[in-house]
C-alpha cells in the first residue's frame, strides 16, 4: 500500500457511517495513516452488497455476484488486508442475450467471487476494526468542530472530528436531514432518484437445470441476471444453487408484492429461460432497495471540508465493486488535502 501520512492534523477521530466495501476501505485507509475510526453499522455484521445468506448446505451470495480488478491500488489493496484466502478467480462461461434471442459469450475478464463466500472479503477486511454493529445512527450533532453521533436507542458516540457516510443515498439523506443539514441533504435528490432496486432469488437444484453457462444476463421482462452459486471456487454443494436476479423495472413493480408470489414468478421464468423440466426443492428470497446506480455522474466522492462530513459509495464511482473503493480512496485523499 501507498504509505500516504494525513495532511490534516485536525482530523484525529472520524466516524464512519456503514461498512460495506467503501466504509470499510475507508476505514482501512484511514488506520493505515494513523487516523482512529469507528464504523456503525446497522446489521450483524459487515458486508453491505457483499452480501451471501445462509441456506441449506451452505450459503448463496445474493448481492455482487462477482468484481474485476482493473487498477493496481485495489489489487494491492485485497492483497493487503483481504488476503489471498479470501477471494479467487470465478473460472466460468458468461453469457448474455441479445435482442433476436441469440446468445453471445461475455468480453474475456477475469472475475472474482469472495472464497467460500462473498462476505469473506469483507470479514477479512473488517478483522481489527472497531465496529459498533447492530447500531443505526439516526442523527448527526455538531459541537464547535466536533460531531456527536446518537442511535436510534438514544446512544450517544463521540466526538468526532469528521464523519463519513457510506450508506445508500436515500438513507444518506434522511440521516443529512434528520441532523438539521438540509442543504448537504437537497444535494442526494438526484442520486436517491437514480438507485434501482433488485429482487434477488436463490433456488436449489438437486440436478442441474441447465449446463450452458454458468452466468447469463437475459433479455427478459423479469431477469436481468441468473447464475450457478455452486460453480463459484470454494463452493461445497452436492446440488446446485442459482441465484436470479430481477430487472430494475420488474423490482420496482413488485416492490409490495410478497416474497412468496416474487419467487413463485421468478422461478418460473427462470424454468422457461433455461427449458428445465423440473423445480427446485428450496428456494429463498432478498429484496435489495438500493442495489445500484443508473447515474452516469461520477464525481468519486462527496466532501465538505467546512462542516467535516464525507460521502462514498460505488453509487459515486461507476457502481462496480470496485467503484467502492475508489470512492472511499478519492475521499481521503480530498480529506488529507485540508
Amino acid at each position: 500500500m501507498i504509505n500516504q501520512k494525513s495532511q490534516s492534523s485536525d482530523i484525529r477521530r472520524v466516524a464512519v457511517v456503514g461498512s460495506g466495501l467503501a466504509g470499510l476501505s475507508a476505514a482501512r485507509l484511514l488506520t493505515q495513516q494513523g487516523t482512529s475510526v469507528t464504523l456503525f453499522e446497522k446489521s450483524r455484521g459487515p458486508g453491505g452488497r457483499l452480501a451471501a445468506k445462509r441456506v441449506t448446505g451452505g450459503s448463496a451470495d445474493v448481492g455482487a455476484q462477482y468484481f474485476t480488478i482493473r487498477s493496481p491500488e485495489f489489487s494491492r489493496f485485497l492483497h493487503e488486508y483481504a488476503g489471498e484466502a479470501a477471494f479467487a478467480a470465478w473460472e466460468a462461461r458468461f453469457g448474455y442475450q441479445q435482442p433476436d434471442g441469440r446468445w453471445q459469450a461475455f468480453p474475456e475478464e477475469p472475475r472474482y467471487v469472495g472464497t467460500p463466500r462473498m462476505t469473506a472479503i469483507s470479514r477479512a477486511l473488517a478483522s481489527g476494526l472497531e465496529i459498533q454493529a447492530e447500531t443505526r445512527i439516526a442523527e448527526l450533532a455538531r459541537t464547535d468542530t466536533q460531531w456527536t453521533l446518537t442511535d436510534t436507542a438514544g446512544q450517544p458516540y463521540g466526538p468526532f472530528d469528521a464523519v463519513i457516510i457510506t450508506a445508500p443515498p436515500a438513507q444518506a439523506r434522511d440521516l443529512l436531514a434528520d441532523s438539521t443539514l438540509p442543504d448537504l441533504a437537497q444535494q442526494l435528490n438526484g442520486p436517491v432518484s437514480a438507485i434501482l432496486p433488485c429482487w434477488a432469488v436463490a433456488a436449489y437444484y438437486e440436478t442441474p437445470p441447465t449446463d450452458t453457462f454458468e452466468g447469463m444476463r437475459p433479455n427478459h421482462d423479469i431477469l436481468y441476471w441468473v447464475a450457478n452459486n455452486s460453480s463459484k471456487p470454494g463452493r461445497d454443494d452436492k446440488g446446485q444453487w442459482w441465484v436470479l436476479h430481477a430487472t430494475p423495472q420488474w423490482s420496482a413493480d413488485n416492490e409490495h408484492t410478497p416474497a412468496e408470489e416474487v419467487m413463485g414468478s421468478m422461478v418460473a421464468a427462470f424454468q422457461e429461460l433455461t427449458g428445465a423440466q423440473h423445480a427446485p426443492v428450496e428456494t429463498v428470497s432478498h429484496r435489495w432497495l438500493y442495489a445500484r446506480s443508473a447515474d452516469s455522474d461520477r464525481p468519486g466522492c462527496l466532501w465538505f471540508p467546512d462542516d467535516g462530513i464525507g460521502l462514498a459509495g460505488d453509487w459515486l464511482a461507476g457502481g462496480r465493486v470496485e467503484g467502492a473503493f475508489d470512492s472511499a480512496r478519492s475521499l481521503i485523499n480530498a480529506m488529507n488535502r485540508v
